[in-house]
């Protein structure tokens, strides 16, 4: 598989951003297979039931930056592809 990176840049209001956060949210509650409007363009994604989280707030140039990262593997649970490397051809 691809390495795929979507990036959108944008100002919002206050409003907006609360509606991306809340369609993120109830993705994420969801889990499986999510599909995610932002902007002019759709995002389809596979969450699964685990996640690895990171918030990081940096207060500086006058600006406050809050960064929520969401990290999980491209491949599914079981489905390893050194699980069946793992066995020799005589097993």
């Amino acid at each position: 598989m691809k390495d795929i990176k979507f990036e959108q840049k944008d100002s919002l209001t206050r409003l907006e951003a609360a509606d991306q956060l809340s369609a993120l949210a109830a993705a994420l509650r969801h889990g499986g297979n999510a599909e995610l409007d932002f902007g002019p363009g759709r995002l389809s994604l596979r969450i699964p039931d685990e996640l690895h989280t990171e918030l990081e707030v940096e207060v500086g140039d006058g600006q406050i930056e809050l960064e929520i990262e969401l990290k999980w593997p491209t491949a599914q649970p079981g489905s390893t592809p050194t699980d069946s490397a793992a066995a020799g051809p005589d097993e």
